[in-house]
């Protein structure tokens, strides 16, 4: 089985339902898949062939999921782009991927104009916007909707695609470094697509809002799912809280996922009440741990289920999920938020382990740290041009995460730290993640971050980094103590920053390593 699958099982069994929302605008499943048809042609048209790479740079709209789709179906590779780096590095992804196509919004003429003469040597440019212009040099730049109107409607004649060929190549936001560019396939896509329909039972009578950006997979896998299904897709440019909370009460919608920076800005947006949401049957969480006050607060604002995710790009994205099993809903509420906060079970496309450096499975106490490995059809199928880093990945088939973690007799992982983000102070590991859930639990405390500084006597000190909530006033003295009353002392905090904001990488998750950087400047290594 191939994703081409994927629309034409909408098509058969639900043409004239609605498929997609987008500002004033929606499309019945035969609206959408003969625009998706009109795209395919005139991509074809232009010379785009089988395994040729088309990149896009674009917020989210209904143009982005008939990208995924049209690009798709002529065998073609679709290379999501991250719009909030810098026009160099938008550069350097078409460079290294090779792509023939760029379809961009025109928001960010200015900045693909910066770089033109770099990127006019390596792709052409479709622009969303309504007619076709002429740059200053007298080369056409085409608009997306000219396009469409010029080709056909018609189904594409059968283009053999494998179930192993390339879907999509998405570049990693670089929180280890340069980013790399993760080879999906065909097989990869649509095993995890039929994971989530089965995990979160998804059908056509749900709705899902794009609320996190496309161009990453803590929203892109649902272009898959809801559309396998039926439901509908529901657009917003980008995450505002005021639109976001507007959509889900106009359009009804039932499923979504947010980014725990996103569903904390959602759960104290001061007129959060006011919005009418019962319609949310489901909220899922991924990106980033989660601190167990932030879920209790999700669950009493919005009614509904919730459920924790963990991922990575490599894996389609998702590795385990925090929905209870059944005989866990017999316990107290109080009980029950062990296992709804924490990172999750495995998901039913991989075989998940915690295992000691020695390869050998950590003991499911809960207490023994060791690093998530996965196997599975939904695992990549590698990084794209670097065999050596593919390489290095996987060893005897299992995919080395690099998160550390710990597992209990249920089988219910939770995460303490990223490998590299391990504080050692005085000979003590410190696993950041463990002291940010207690800065949470601090009432003036709206966002944290915890890191390792250089430190003369202990090599390496913890240091909190803290957003306060507005109107609210802490002091750095006050927060140590705070942390040091619920654990133990040499993890709490030797130093407290208050900034007005954290930064950020491009899918929204707190950027340490940026953090980081300004504490090590002029070091040769990152660690003591």
């Amino acid at each position: 089985m191939v994703l081409t699958e994927v629309l034409r099982k909408a098509l058969r069994l639900y043409p004239k339902k609605r498929a997609v929302v987008c500002g004033e605008q929606s499309w019945t499943y035969q609206e959408f898949g003969e625009r998706i048809n009109r795209l395919s042609h005139a991509l074809l048209a232009m010379g785009v062939d089988k395994g040729d790479r088309v990149a896009i740079l674009h917020r989210n709209c209904h143009r982005y999921l008939e990208s995924y789709f049209g690009v798709m179906q002529i065998g073609a590779t679709l290379v999501p782009m991250n719009y909030r780096l810098s026009p160099l590095d938008w550069v350097e992804i078409i460079a290294d991927s090779g792509a023939v196509l760029l379809i961009a919004e025109d928001l960010y003429r200015d900045g693909l104009e910066s770089v033109a003469d770099a990127l006019r040597t390596r792709c052409g440019i479709v622009w969303s916007s309504g007619e076709d212009l002429d740059d200053a040099a007298g080369q056409p730049d085409l608009s997306y909707e000219g396009l469409l109107r010029e080709a056909k409607g018609e189904r594409l004649s059968t283009v053999h695609i494998d179930e192993e060929d390339t879907a999509q190549i998405y570049y990693t936001s670089g929180t280890t470094g340069r980013g790399k560019g993760v080879m999906l396939s065909h097989r990869n896509v649509y095993t995890h697509a039929l994971g989530t329909i089965a995990e979160f039972g998804l059908g056509d009578g749900d709705v899902w809002i794009h609320a996190a950006p496309l161009f990453h997979l803590a929203d892109g896998w649902a272009t898959w799912s809801i559309t396998w299904v039926g439901g509908v897709h529901v657009l917003v440019p980008e995450f505002r809280e005021q639109p976001i909370l507007e959509a889900l009460q106009r359009e009804r919608v039932t499923v979504t996922n947010l980014i725990p920076t996103m569903l904390n800005a959602l759960v104290n947006y001061p007129r959060v009440g006011e919005y009418d949401c019962s319609s949310l049957r489901l909220l899922l969480s991924g990106g980033s741990p989660v601190a167990e006050r932030l879920v209790e607060k999700t669950i009493d604002t919005f009614g509904c289920d919730y459920a924790q995710t963990y991922g990575m790009t490599e894996t389609s994205p998702y590795l385990t999920v925090s929905t209870l099993k059944d005989h866990l809903r017999d316990l107290s509420p109080e009980e029950q938020m062990r296992f709804r906060a924490s990172t999750g079970r495995e998901f039913i496309t991989v075989e998940l382990r915690v295992v000691d450096e020695h390869g050998q499975d950590v003991k499911p106490d809960g207490q023994e740290v060791g690093e998530i490995i996965v196997r599975g059809d939904s695992v990549m199928k590698g990084y794209w041009n670097l065999p050596d880093r593919t390489e290095a990945a996987f060893e005897d088939g299992w995919l080395h995460t690099g998160d550390m973690a710990v597992i209990d007799e249920e089988g219910y992982v939770n995460i303490v730290d990223r490998k590299r983000d391990m504080i050692i102070t005085g000979g003590e590991n410190v696993y950041s993640v463990e002291v940010e859930n207690v800065l949470y639990a601090h009432p003036s405390a709206l966002e944290v971050a915890v890191i390792g500084v250089p430190d003369e006597k202990w090599g390496e000190a913890v240091k909190a980094v803290v957003v306060l909530r507005e109107g609210r006033q802490a002091t750095e003295d006050e927060i140590i103590r705070f942390c040091k009353e619920k654990m133990a002392h040499f993890k709490a905090p030797k130093s407290v920053d208050f900034v007005p904001a954290l930064p950020r990488t491009g899918s929204g998750k707190i950027a340490k390593v940026v953090l980081k950087d300004e504490y090590w400047q002029g070091m040769a290594k990152k660690v003591h």
